[in-house]
Order: structure tokens, then sequence, then C-alpha cells
């Protein structure tokens, strides 16, 4: 059995659930998210809960995809209520970002911008040194913000570069440190 598929989603009073052939949609005020259906699962509306069933095998993946299934649901219950967030930092000398239009543009010590396309359904804010991406599904905010960090990740030995508010970047002793010890 499948401990998170096991789980029941209560579904707040500002969401509405409709459940189709081969989907959920799931609509609120932040907006509407699909959820597909895996094959063989069943999921079952009472009231403001939700239910997934699995099939009737007792394959181990069947399990596997149960919890993903129920998750997936929770998530984008979430996301059309309250929405996902993630916060990047960028640091360095000259380093800065600004959205101009549909478009962040990154200034990273390279000799161009970087330009990005900001995908739909995605918000970003820049506030000084600091990049905000929100949107309703957890996927694309995720997606979107570890494209953003790809374009200059941090390095080890001074840390510029762009990371994710309070991530921690292990930082290596550099060459006149280590030859003096």
């Amino acid at each position: 059995m499948s401990k998170i598929g096991k789980k029941i989603i209560i579904i707040p009073d500002n969401v509405k659930a409709e459940i189709k052939e081969r989907e959920i949609l799931i609509k609120g005020p932040k907006g509407e998210l699909k959820v597909p259906l895996f094959e063989g699962f069943k999921v079952e509306l009472d009231g403001n809960t939700l239910k997934v069933i699995p099939p009737q095998s007792q394959k181990k993946s069947t399990f596997a995809f149960w919890g993903t299934l129920r998750a997936l649901i929770a998530n984008a219950v979430k996301g059309v209520s309250e929405g996902f967030e993630k916060k990047l930092e960028i640091e360095g000398i000259g380093y800065r970002a600004n959205v101009e239009g549909n478009t962040l543009v990154l200034n990273l010590g390279f000799s161009h911008p970087v330009r990005f396309e900001i995908p739909k359904g995605i918000t970003i804010t820049v506030e000084k040194n600091l990049i905000t991406v929100t949107g309703v599904d957890k996927q694309l905010v995720g997606q979107t913000a570890a494209k953003i960090r790809s374009f200059r990740e941090p390095e080890p030995y001074k840390g510029k570069g762009i990371h994710y508010l309070g991530e921690h970047i292990r930082r290596k002793a550099g060459k006149k440190a280590t030859a003096t010890a």
C-alpha cells in the first residue's frame, strides 16, 4: 500500500474539481489546471474531498503511480488556491536583472545580455538582486527557476552567480589560502 496514495485530498471552498474520463480539471481563484489520470486509476469526489483509487493489480509500480497521482492532484489543488513561488538571488559585481515585457534580461558578466522568454502561466518580478518566480503549476515554476539558475550557476571560490534564496554554496579554499597553510 502507498502511504501517500491512501491520503485524501481536501479541497478548499474556493476551488472546484471536475472529474472527466481521462483527466481532472481543477479551477480556483489563481487559475485552472488539468491533471491526466494514469491507466486504470479512478478518482472519487465526495463533497469537498478527493480520493484516488488504484487498479486491482498488485504490482509494485501500481503503488508508486498511486502516490505520484495523488501528489500531482494535491499540488494542482494547492497551486490554484495559493500558488507556488521560488526566489533566486543574484550575487556578483555588475550582475543584474530586469523584466522587459515578456522577457527577463540578465547581465551576468558575459559580453552580451542573456534574454529569457518568460513561459505562459509564469510571473517573474525583480527587486534589486532578488528574482521571484510565481505561478500555479509547481513543475513549471521549478523548471523555470532551474533554467534561470543554469545561466550562471554559483561558482565555489567567490560564490558569484545565481542561487536559490537560502541555498548553501560549498566554498573551496583558493590557491592563496592553501599555499600558506
